[in-house]
């Protein structure tokens, strides 16, 4: 399957809509050795990281979810958040 890392960050923002409501954001990188995307959450600077099989980005375009991504994107946008929260 062929697409860009653009009409991935589109795709997953769609998929995940709180991380730009949250003010959250979202790059991609790809990592040729583990043939995987970096996605990388960033607010303020405060960052988290993940990988993104390519198999999985690959369905995840596709438009089925991936419940992996899913529960780390929920977990981290949650973490940035309490981060930034207990230093006020």
């Amino acid at each position: 399957m062929s697409y860009s890392q653009v009409a991935l960050e589109d795709k997953i923002l769609k998929m995940y809509p709180e991380i730009g409501q949250q003010g959250i954001s979202l790059s991609l990188g790809f990592d040729k050795e583990r043939n995987a995307y970096i996605v990388r959450l960033q607010k303020d600077d405060v960052k988290r990281y993940a990988f993104l099989d390519k198999k999985d980005a690959d369905s995840c375009m596709d438009g089925n979810v991936c419940i992996y991504l899913g529960f780390l994107m929920g977990q981290y946008i949650s973490d940035i958040e309490l981060e930034l929260n207990s230093r006020v």
